[in-house]
């Protein structure tokens, strides 16, 4: 059997408090460092025809892989093989080409750099702020969820506690910085608008891949993506769908 603790308010007052409004306040002041760091913005050169039209490309095949089943087989197939039809298909990218984009998305220093400051950005006062969080704050039990939760949620609600005869629904003091690293999102959009750089959760997922729009590499995935699906019409199986609604909307 769980136990039921009963939590301290000086742990609201000195752990639960404070650690929230610093969370707010650092994500805040990463905001304006960022916009700080950024390079000056450019004079924005016209946009080369080949790289866009390379992007719709891309879309239409998309579009293709996802709408497949609302046209006929020979017509799925005759618009698969126009796309990936060996070097002769338009998504067919030769070697030259790959290795040619590929050098020059290195070779931008200032894109380099763009990206090293968000990441500086982004480790940087997460890194400070986890050794504060671990020094001051560890082990403390700081808030409890108002509704029962099941043991695989004890790993992520009560990092850096080891008594299984606690309740699952208890907090930590460290998972509950894990918690507003990942779920302030929201009140951050309010205070700062859509357009804000502290989404980390979407910043980690784009650390690797944030040097923009790689032709070659879209091309190729798009290609592969097409190569393996199996076309299945969906107007066939149409009227049995409907007769399953229908008896579904009867029913109630």
């Amino acid at each position: 059997m769980a136990e039921e603790l009963v939590l301290d308010t000086a742990i609201r007052d000195w752990v639960l408090i404070p650690l929230s409004v610093v969370m707010v306040l650092i994500g805040v002041l990463r905001y304006f460092v960022s916009k700080l760091m950024r390079s000056p913005p450019s004079a924005s050169p016209s946009p080369d025809p080949k790289t866009v039209k390379e992007g719709q490309l891309v879309i239409r095949a998309r579009n293709l892989r996802t709408s497949s089943q609302f046209i006929p087989a020979k017509a799925f197939k005759a618009r698969k093989l126009y796309y990936t039809d060996g070097e002769r298909g338009l998504l067919h990218v030769p070697k030259e080409d790959a290795q040619k984009a590929q050098a020059a998305m290195f070779s931008d220093p200032n894109m380099a750099m763009d990206m090293m400051k968000k990441n500086l950005s982004m480790i940087v006062p997460q890194t400070l702020t986890f050794a504060w969080v671990n020094f001051f704050f560890s082990g403390f039990v700081a808030a409890k969820i108002p509704f029962p939760l099941t043991q695989r949620f004890r790993g992520m609600l009560q990092n850096g506690i080891d008594l299984s005869t606690v309740d699952v629904s208890y907090v930590s003091s460290r998972s509950w910085y894990f918690l507003n690293l990942f779920g302030l999102r929201g009140l951050f959009s309010l205070i700062l608008g859509e357009e804000n750089a502290t989404d980390d959760a979407t910043k980690m997922m784009q650390m690797g891949g944030g040097m923009g729009f790689n032709p070659a590499m879209s091309l190729g995935a798009e290609k592969d993506s097409l190569d393996i699906i199996q076309h299945d019409w969906a107007l066939p199986k149409m009227e049995h769908h409907a007769e399953e609604v229908l008896r579904k909307l009867l029913k109630k």
